[in-house]
């Protein structure tokens, strides 16, 4: 058995991320698992790049609203409690609301 002790919260990186991020590290699994949870706290107007994922990627939104979107598809609204999967290799961002709306 191992307790890791509670991960500092870090900001996202700018390559990743437009405005301000944050990022709290929650679990990391060790070999051969894969698993890696973080909990992602958007600032208002933040968003990240464009990017992908190699074996694909889950969201739990657990507060606020925002807007995701798949390159070149429609745009969704999310809100807490949805459950976003984008398959392996699907390129995806949040998408900034429109002024006024």
């Amino acid at each position: 058995m191992e307790i890791v002790p509670e991960q500092p919260t870090i900001k996202g990186p700018d390559e990743w991320f437009t405005g301000e991020v944050y990022i709290d590290p929650i679990a990391r699994g060790q070999d051969p698992s894969r698993i890696q949870v973080s909990a992602v706290h958007f600032t208002p107007g933040s968003r990240t790049a464009w990017h992908s994922h190699g074996r694909g990627q889950t969201l739990y939104v657990t507060e606020g609203v925002g807007r995701i979107q798949s390159r070149g598809q429609h745009v969704h609204e999310i809100r807490s409690g949805d459950v976003i999967y984008t398959p392996s290799g699907e390129e995806h961002g949040t998408v900034p609301r429109r002024t006024g709306s």
